[in-house]
């Protein structure tokens, strides 16, 4: 017996319920009885006395079987001027409890009640909270993570925005105002370009004494770099016609509109000067109104009609065409238009410079391969008869001319001069390129706003993790001293035996 009386008996919670019922301390419909408890607890609380522990036991949890014993105790207190004789309160208060404690007696209500609070704690509340908790975690994890990425994109895309701007040769601080400036500027620029194609006079001679060696080429070769070797950066009309212009007439720069210029307004024009009453009814423009619309409204002939249009009844006139040769009406020197552009500076000519810069440097980067490979003898075989500007060229030498070109040339094609040339051609594409670049910088922009939103909503995800530990605490807090009073309550109903709830875990 001994050994029986020490043997615990150990518990499932989650199978607690069905223990208390299958062992028959209790019945299996106690909720119809617990519910018309709780009525009577509702109404039994609107009439309490002034009391700090009945507002704790009250306030914040699930009023069951074991807090209606303390508030019985309390109210023995608070009701004892109530109590009669007999040793019955004749207080309305202390009956109300002590009814609901009866209730909860009869056939032990009160432990299917508690044990199905404690196997809610365990198997719902406890972990939904954790859930939540946890989720809280993980949104503050996925923030911050965004909230680097963010920031990570807004550096690149402004790291991007000055490297472009680096690349056209500016600072960033107004694109507009500095290309602008830049363009301005690009007319010196050529000039320098054009006073070091001088120095290509022996990459010139090379080329063309190998060419004639080698193919007996009677063609000029390399006409335009030949010109700006011996000439310059001169106008296209020196180049066009050999003369020198006695009067150069450049065109007028087109300013890009600035900022104010680029706002969401339509000029539509002045149509007339008087003003109209109804803009829905006279749909209808005079002449008096300043636009000719090439209708004349007098009558031109007898054969005219009232209206005074004519529709064609007479023989047509001959036609007369004109034609006017190109050039004509630009008086003899005088440069103007694209004439009076520098040669750099007119595309076609500069289209021309480039190409023969290119086909320059593909003959020397030839030759310098050729001259790799060739042996001694074969060289000396192959070129007895060659000019001397031939016969005399070192390996290293042509190497420090093909760089020379290529310097040149990588000078006038860098992606800078591209896109200089490309305002110089249409002032309007500052106002694209100012664009793509202020895009760069705006959506930095809004990515810095995102990333003070992910700050915004971590440290909401923060508060709720904070203020939702608490409840995990609380809720183990009630959970433990339910486990505790249902384990004492069924040891007493086996002799004391010990008793062990089993997977109690908030």
């Amino acid at each position: 017996m001994e050994n029986i009386q020490n043997l615990p008996i150990d518990i499932q919670t989650s199978k607690l319920l069905d223990w208390l019922v299958d062992r028959r301390h209790c019945n299996i419909k106690w909720q119809s009885t617990v519910k018309t408890i709780r009525e009577k607890i509702n109404a039994a609380i609107q009439d309490m006395p002034e009391n700090e522990e009945i507002k704790q036991l009250l306030s914040g949890s699930h009023i069951h079987y074991f807090h209606c014993l303390r508030i019985v105790e309390i109210l023995k207190g608070t009701e004892a001027s109530s109590k009669n004789i007999f040793g019955r309160y004749s207080s309305q208060r202390m009956k109300d409890w002590q009814e609901i404690v009866s209730l909860y007696e009869a056939d032990n209500v009160y432990l299917a009640e508690v044990a199905s609070l404690l196997i809610r704690n365990v198997s719902y509340e406890g972990p939904a909270l954790r859930k939540q908790i946890a989720k809280a975690k993980q949104l503050q994890q996925e923030l911050g993570r965004r909230e680097v990425e963010c920031q990570s994109s807004a550096a690149e895309l402004r790291e991007r925005y000055l490297a472009a701007c680096k690349q056209y040769g500016i600072t960033g601080e107004n694109v507009q105002r500095e290309l602008q400036a830049l363009v301005k500027d690009l007319p010196t620029v050529l000039e320098e370009v054009g006073r070091d194609a001088a120095k290509l006079e022996e990459q010139i001679q090379l080329y063309a004494a190998f060419t004639n060696f080698v193919c007996d080429w009677s063609e000029p070769v390399l006409p335009m770099l030949t010109f700006c070797q011996k000439s310059g950066n001169v106008t296209f009309y020196e180049w066009r016609t050999g003369k020198v212009p006695s009067l150069v007439e450049r065109p007028a720069v087109e300013e890009a509109p600035s900022d104010a210029a680029t706002e969401n307004t339509i000029d539509w024009g002045d149509f007339g000067s008087k003003p109209s009453d109804d803009l829905g009814v006279t749909a209808g423009i005079t002449v008096e109104e300043g636009i000719d619309w090439g209708i004349s409204l007098e009558p031109t002939s007898e054969k005219s009609g009232a209206g005074g249009i004519d529709w064609g009844d007479r023989e047509p006139a001959p036609l007369e065409i004109e034609i006017v040769d190109t050039g004509t009406d630009c008086p003899e020197g005088v440069a103007r238009g694209d004439d009076a552009l520098s040669i750099l500076e007119n595309s076609q000519s500069r289209s021309q410079f480039i190409d023969e810069l290119m086909e320059l440097e593909a003959f020397l980067t030839q030759r310098v391969t050729e001259m790799a490979e060739e042996g001694d003898m074969v060289a000396m075989s192959q070129f007895q008869l060659a000019p001397s500007i031939i016969q005399r060229q070192t390996r290293e030498h042509v190497r420090e001319l093909l760089s020379q070109v290529q310097e040149l040339l990588g000078r006038l094609t860098s992606l800078r001069m591209q896109h200089l040339f490309m305002i110089q051609a249409s002032p309007r594409y500052v106002e694209r390129v100012s664009e793509m670049l202020r895009q760069k910088l705006k959506q930095a922009d809004i990515l810095v706003l995102k990333a003070a939103t992910m700050v915004e909503r971590r440290e909401e995800a923060l508060q709720e993790q904070s203020r939702l530990e608490p409840c995990v605490d609380l809720l183990a807090g009630r959970t433990r001293e339910l486990q505790k009073l249902i384990e004492a309550d069924i040891s007493k109903r086996y002799n004391n035996r010990p008793v062990n709830l089993m997977g109690v875990n908030i």
